[in-house]
């Protein structure tokens, strides 16, 4: 076994995201299907380690630097959140709610007749839908011990991280192709037209420069650890009580509360170039660290029952972007944008779901609009509503406790 420690991970999650943008530069099919370049790399290094694992070799990563990469992003979410912005896109984000709330509901439908034809335990179903493809893994793994616990379910948490690493996988690899369709279907007049240079706002275009100070570029990174500080001590206060939620959540909250606070005192106006900058790192080097340590294997334990409810919630999630997403957003290059991002955190993960958009808007120009509404519904909203859907599944006579 080869163990790379903190520094050895994070040149190898480096040299992932350089191989990622030379895959996505280099092969077509990557690039004409909006992969995002660290879904690329990452995936190709997880392939190799499968690979070399048949020969009893293994490389194993230290993961520690993963949850405050993935923490400090969602800190750049929040800082990005201008209140004034939000409540002109109040109507939009209100409907993208509804139809994420609408899929959550669907993949647990599916996932529980799937599960019901295929002769397995019900808890299987709603475990292979929304728990873990909407929810991620942790998610995944806190119901999994519930269902463990509480219901007698058998491998319940082996099952949850195996689905939701399944999901993770594919939220990023489908996103681009449904965007894809969906602008070609439309053909969006200009969206391919070179307009004059501007500044890219928030986690649009991040290959854009951003002209940037060092001393900006530290009260940024101030600004980012005190969300990261303050966001835990609430998640630690909150931890048992009815309004517990995950860290991650607090942590944009924090920072939503220090982009506005500061600004309706007059005392700081946050510098959205740094934290764009900021921002981009951080969810790019998770996503690298986060892909190239899958434990791919982890999937081949999955029975096949399992594999074909899962391969059936992807074909649905893809179907739904399509058709639901897309066109209750408007039918338009926004919509599209907004449907790919769908696609990445009803499968997997709200970072998947802005890698995957910047892939589309890296390539075909920006949509302010969904990297408005996506990072708030996909981070904040979607794991309350999930909550909720989840205990009313449970409430169905068959789940009752024996």
């Amino acid at each position: 076994m080869i163990q790379l420690d903190f520094y050895g991970t994070l040149v190898a999650a480096s040299l992932v995201l350089l191989l990622g943008r030379g895959l996505v530069t280099r092969v077509g099919f990557l690039r004409n299907y909006n992969i995002p370049e660290p879904v690329a790399g990452g995936l190709l290094v997880a392939l190799v380690l499968l690979v070399l694992r048949t020969f009893e070799i293994e490389v194993r990563f230290d993961t520690s630097l993963q949850t405050p990469l993935m923490l400090a992003f969602f800190a750049t979410i929040g800082l990005s959140a201008d209140f004034a912005s939000l409540r002109k896109g109040g109507r939009v984000v209100g409907i993208f709610l509804l139809a994420v709330a609408g899929l959550l509901v669907v993949q647990n439908a599916m996932g529980i007749g799937l599960a019901k034809m295929l002769g397995l335990d019900p808890l299987m179903g709603l475990l292979t839908g929304s728990i873990t493809l909407s929810g991620g893994h942790g998610t995944g793994a806190a119901w999994g011990t519930v269902f463990s616990e509480k219901y007698g379910l058998a491998s319940a948490s082996e099952l949850a991280i195996a689905s939701a690493t399944f999901g993770l996988v594919l939220g990023g690899l489908i996103g681009g192709p449904v965007a894809r369709l969906l602008i070609k279907r439309v053909q969006v007049p200009g969206c391919q037209s070179q307009e004059a240079p501007r500044l890219p706002k928030g986690f649009e275009q991040p290959n854009k420069e951003r002209s940037i100070t060092p001393f900006s570029f530290i009260e940024t990174l101030a600004l980012i650890a005190v969300s990261l500080l303050a966001g835990n001590l609430l998640n630690g206060f909150l931890q048992g009580t009815a309004l517990e939620l995950p860290t991650f959540v607090c942590v944009l909250f924090v920072g939503v509360v220090l982009r506005n606070g500061l600004s309706a005192l007059g005392l700081y106006q946050v510098f959205e170039r740094e934290v764009s900058v900021l921002g981009n790192v951080s969810l790019s080097l998770f996503l690298a660290i986060a892909l190239m340590s899958l434990k791919l294997w982890d999937l081949a334990a999955l029975a096949l029952p399992i594999f074909i409810i899962l391969a059936a919630q992807t074909l649905v999630m893809a179907l739904f972007a399509i058709f639901v997403t897309f066109r209750v957003m408007g039918r338009n290059y926004d919509a599209a944008v907004l449907a790919a991002g769908h696609c990445g955190f009803g499968l997997g993960a709200t970072p998947t779901a802005i890698a995957n958009m910047q892939a589309v808007t890296q390539r075909y120009g920006p949509s302010q609009i969904a990297f408005l509404v996506v990072p708030m519904v996909g981070a904040f909203f979607i794991d309350i509503i999930n909550v909720i859907v989840i205990k009313l599944y449970l409430a169905l006579p068959f789940f009752a406790v024996t």
